[in-house]
């Protein structure tokens, strides 16, 4: 039906339309007809779930605006601007319902609302997490649904002037629009195509423009189906743009964009005795990148009359190591500059940098070697030191937990639920008393949400080999670092087929020999989704994990 490249959901439109169209050509009785509005039906509870899907990636779209607002804002406006002009067409759309079926009828518009329109709060795509009210048609309810006359006369009119010709314009803008937004190059990928090659022709190959062939002696009820198979469109082609606007958010950034003296030093608290070490590097800069520091204790610049007196070091793979001893305690402070090669001048550029310390006597650490907090669940390795006292001299403590000391002389704590907090404290013995060393405090939470997972993919294109032998949803923690594993207990599975979304609730993470054969059978570009994912943690909790959304490609 088109000489563009369709998406399942077009080719799945397209596929009611000629049905609709074959039903309508072989004269049928009212039953049948009254029994088809049941796609219609079907399709638009599929649009009000769709609409929500991009409302959602609006707010996704938005929090990433949130975080970084210079980066994302060009994005973010163009995003706007588009859901603005959806939401404009698709009222625009919905307008039209509300006018053929009046016209149909022969009532005014107000009396068509009365009589066979129903309020529903759908989402709002103008603010995500909103709802607003919308006017849904009751299709069924119309007596003049099998009438195509009246129908005709306001879509296509007597000289073409009809409906349909403003709105194939307004499609046509619409979809202009998106294409200067993503590229031309998207063009056999967006739906809302009112001009093919070849043209369009009726069953006796005579040519007929996009407005006549989809309009013209078409009832009133195959006219609301069409409209809604635009709307579709509109999601469609309004849900390709957003997407590819969020891909631009990363596409396009710089590898670097600037170039600053970094200090990172082993620690600001040193013992006397021990040494001060630290790193200098330049940031942005990759690990090829070679320089030279000179560095003077005791100052807070470096200046022409001082430079002289400088300690120089060579950088190793983009890095400096220094080391001082600390010899006397108290505030200590250090100054420096970098000198290396300016990329775009291959002249020698400075960056200056200072830093200062403390040298301090004993006093107890307690470090967490993973995470800043305790988890519920599992066993947070911790390492207790002492500066100057024997570790075996060191004896710990804690409120709420169970401390316990390992090999290689770290200690895992394992903490109890429904507790926000526990102290950690130490005391050491030194000459047969006991010397108290310090506190420290920790927060307790329960181990964060991992990300559910299929073939490694939360979203995106993947064949049907691959989907297949993955089997099932892996829940993996990302970005975190102990070993610990979460139980997938149940989830949905959905696709669209023939119109209609298709829910299965399954059991377990595995796929079940339904869910195969429909994947088998699935076609190109066809989309599944698998929701309200449950897995239970090692804290017991039972956890609702994040949708994964997959494309066949």
């Amino acid at each position: 039906m088109a000489g563009y490249k369709e998406t399942p959901r077009q080719k799945m439109i397209g596929m009611l339309y000629l049905v609709l169209t074959a039903l309508l050509a072989l004269n049928v009785s009212k039953d049948i007809l009254d029994a088809f509005l049941v796609v219609n039906d079907s399709m638009e509870n599929t649009n009000d779930s769709f609409s929500a899907k991009i409302t959602s990636a609006y707010a996704q779209f938005e929090s990433q605006y949130a975080l970084n607002p210079g980066k994302v804002e060009e994005y973010w406006t163009q995003a706007k601007e588009v859901r603005k002009r959806s939401d404009e067409l698709i009222t625009y759309i919905d307008k039209i319902k509300l006018e053929v079926v009046a016209r149909s009828e022969k009532i005014s518009e107000q009396q068509a609302l009365e009589l066979y329109f129903s309020k529903e709060m759908v989402a709002d795509p103008m603010n995500p997490g909103s709802q607003k009210e919308k006017m849904v048609l009751n299709l069924v309810d119309v007596p003049t649904k099998d009438k195509f006359d009246e129908a005709t006369n306001y879509m296509v009119g007597q000289n073409k002037n009809g409906k349909a010709y403003e709105l194939s314009v307004k499609m046509e803008e619409f979809r202009n629009y998106v294409l200067g937004l993503i590229g031309s190059q998207y063009a056999d990928k967006l739906g809302l195509v009112t001009k093919k090659q070849g043209g369009y022709r009726d069953a006796t190959g005579t040519p007929q423009d996009w407005e006549y062939y989809n309009f013209y002696h078409t009832i009133l009820a195959a006219n609301i189906t069409i409209l809604n198979k635009i709307i579709a469109e509109v999601q469609n082609t309004e849900f390709d743009a957003i997407n590819r606007l969020y891909a631009n958010i990363s596409e396009k950034d710089f590898k670097f964009d600037n170039v600053v003296a970094k200090v990172i030093p082993k620690s600001t608290y040193v013992l006397s005795g021990q040494s001060y070490e630290a790193e200098i590097l330049v940031a942005a800069y990759d690990s090829k990148t070679q320089s030279e520091v000179k560095v003077l204790r005791g100052a807070d610049k470096v200046t022409d009359a001082n430079i002289g007196r400088t300690q120089v070091f060579k950088s190793e793979n983009g890095t400096v190591k220094l080391q001082f001893p600390a010899a006397s305690e108290g505030p200590q402070q250090y100054a420096g500059i970098i000198e290396m090669i300016d990329p775009a001048t291959q002249e020698i550029a400075r960056y200056s940098f200072n830093a200062d310390y403390i040298v301090a006597p004993p006093s107890l650490t307690v470090a967490p070697l993973k995470m800043n907090v305790f988890y519920v669940g599992v066993k947070n390795p911790i390492s207790l030191s002492a500066p100057g006292i024997p570790l075996d001299k060191v004896v710990p403590s804690i409120t709420k937990g169970k401390l316990t000391k390992n090999a290689n002389g770290t200690w895992d704590v394992e903490v109890p639920a429904g507790e926000t907090k526990t102290t950690i404290s130490a005391a050491a013995n030194i000459d047969g008393k006991s010397l108290p060393l310090g506190t420290s405090d920790f927060r307790i939470k329960r181990v964060p949400d991992p990300m559910a997972l299929i073939a490694g993919k939360l979203e995106g294109t993947i064949d049907k080999n691959s989907l297949l032998a993955a089997g099932a949803i892996i829940p993996t923690m990302r970005d975190f670092d102990f070993e610990l594993y979460f139980e997938v207990t149940s989830y949905t599975f959905a696709t669209i087929v023939n119109g209609d979304w298709i829910p299965r609730n399954i059991r377990g993470n595995r796929f079940t020999e339904e869910v195969q054969n429909v994947i088998r059978n699935a076609q190109r570009k066809q989309k599944f989704f698998f929701e309200n994912i449950q897995a239970k943690g090692p804290d017991g909790t039972v956890r609702s994990l994040n949708t994964i959304n997959l494309e066949i490609n």
